[in-house]
């Protein structure tokens, strides 16, 4: 067996994904600063989340999460993977095509249901209106996270990882020129995205051509391999999707309060800098290696990706968390607090942060745990999780918001994540040894611990000493400069003396990548 080397594709899938997040953060600032918060930008982001959400179920979520194992086993053990793939093109291809369908029949209904709040005033037509447009986005994105699959399971991460950066590359050129051309902004930013979508499928289908692996378009056939590989989707549906039910739900709830939906996104969209870059890197490169030790029954191989995987995962969220929490108001103001985003957006928007911080670690920990089940082609058990945790989310963003209103859908989204994680954590003890975590894991975690609470008794000095600048004109970006170095150099610091890392085995792994 080749090894798919983790460290490495951890790194690989980050950067691209860093680079996405960056680009999607300059995104939202021109979003922001163009429109604002208000009923446009409800609208948008209410319409621009349908093709995402049905995304997570037929793409990343459901799909991959059959697919990718199946297709890895087949792979390693030389069982035709090109025919399944094939295959498995074929049957997705349709399944999109007839829901794209669909959703160009039902979109009143479709936005009603997500966005019950919005009927009766000018963000419902809006909506519908926008959704018509960008709903076939799903489409070249579903199809590209199939070839995506392929290249991730033969190793290959880095053009499966780049090919978000060029959604956002055409969305900023969409915003940037509709400014300066003086018409309406949003129908540029609408317009492009499902054209970046045939870019983004374009990318990928070529890397997989150069893979050596030729797939094309053709009759589908509902073989008994297709047959299994729909049964272990349709459960990893819900699995995979429910922090994008969550969302939906919380959408529901916020569409009730006037700009709730825009102060949401604006924090989703912050935390999920972190989420994407090492949550979702874990993800995609822990369930291929997964599924290829397990076929070559490689036990103490897995236990250790399972293991590294989990030390990379928190030696960057626990800090994240850290900064979140003590500084959301510092971080809002300085990306989002132009144009039509005013003061009053930046204090509700960062409390949402704060709030979706202390969650972070719970949606980290989700993409860690997950491939252990779904490597097994076991999306049963995930299903049945997902679903207590989404009683536990709407529970509390309906039972929350006659009580704390708008922001109940963030308390409720950050308490699903730890139902779901103590789920996830109880329901792999039975799996075996593999799925528990080394003595070097065991060890290093505590210190990550003490290394994070450091960094945040110094930011939280930091901030008392320096929180005065914030409101100087043209200083608060240099402040915020100065308090992102200065905790990240006290962590650095504080983990190499508490031994929570080694930058040597960095330096190792980038050089054996």
């Amino acid at each position: 067996m080749k090894p798919i080397r983790l460290l490495s594709g951890f790194f690989t899938v980050g950067f691209w994904t860093l680079a996405s997040r960056i680009l999607g953060f300059l995104r939202e600032i021109l979003l922001t600063a163009y429109i604002g918060p208000g009923p446009v930008m409800d609208a948008f982001v209410a319409a621009f989340r349908l093709p995402n959400m049905f995304r997570r179920f037929f793409a990343e979520g459901a799909f991959n999460a059959a697919f990718v194992p199946m297709f890895s086993k087949r792979l390693e053990g030389d069982e035709n993977a090109e025919g399944f793939a094939q295959d498995a093109f074929n049957l997705l291809a349709v399944a999109v095509l007839a829901l794209v369908g669909l959703a160009m029949v039902f979109m009143p209904a479709l936005v009603w249901v997500t966005a019950e709040g919005f009927y009766g005033d000018e963000r419902f037509d809006l909506a519908v209106d926008y959704g018509y447009v960008v709903f076939p986005y799903i489409l070249f994105m579903s199809l590209a996270a199939l070839f995506s699959g392929v290249l991730n399971a033969t190793g290959r991460f880095a053009a499966a990882a780049a090919a978000p950066v060029l959604l956002n590359i055409f969305a900023c050129s969409a915003l940037i020129f509709g400014a300066m051309s003086g018409g309406e902004i949003i129908r540029w930013l609408i317009a492009v995205i499902p054209v970046a979508g045939v870019a983004q499928l374009a990318l990928v289908w070529v890397a997989t051509e150069r893979a050596g692996i030729r797939i094309r378009l053709s009759r589908p056939k509902l073989s008994p391999e297709m047959r299994r590989m729909v049964r272990i989707a349709v459960p990893a549906a819900l699995a995979m999707g429910v922090t994008q039910i969550n969302l939906v739900v919380g959408q529901l709830v916020a569409s009730k309060t006037e700009k709730a939906i825009s102060w949401l996104f604006a924090a989703d969209r912050l935390y999920q800098l972190p989420l994407g870059v090492v949550g979702i890197a874990v993800g995609i490169v822990l369930l291929p290696d997964l599924s290829r030790r397990l076929r070559a029954d490689d036990k103490d191989g897995a236990r250790n990706a399972y293991s590294r995987a989990g030390e990379f995962t928190l030696l960057l969220t626990l800090p994240s968390t850290v900064a979140f929490v003590i500084i959301p108001g510092p971080l809002v103001s300085v990306l989002f607090q132009r144009g039509q985003f005013s003061v009053e957006d930046t204090a509700a928007t960062a409390l949402a942060v704060a709030i979706y911080g202390i969650g972070l670690p719970a949606f980290m920990l989700q993409k860690l745990l997950q491939p252990l089940f779904f490597a097994r082609e076991d999306t049963k058990s995930p299903f049945r999780y997902a679903v207590v945790a989404m009683v536990v989310n709407a529970g509390l963003a309906f039972g929350l918001y006659p009580v704390v209103g708008w922001i109940a859908p963030a308390i409720a989204a950050s308490t699903a994540g730890w139902a779901m994680v103590a789920l996830l954590a109880i329901g792999a003890r039975r799996i075996g040894d593999e799925a528990r975590f080394d003595d070097r894991f065991k060890q290093r975690i505590w210190r990550i611990v003490a290394a994070s609470a450091g960094m945040g008794v110094v930011l939280f000095a930091a901030i008392q000493l320096f929180g005065w600048t914030f409101g100087i004109p043209g200083w608060r970006y240099l402040a915020l400069m100065m308090l992102i170095v200065i905790a990240a150099a006290a962590y650095f610091l504080l983990g190499h003396l508490f031994g929570a890392f080694r930058l040597s085995e960095f330096r190792t792994a980038l050089r054996r990548g």
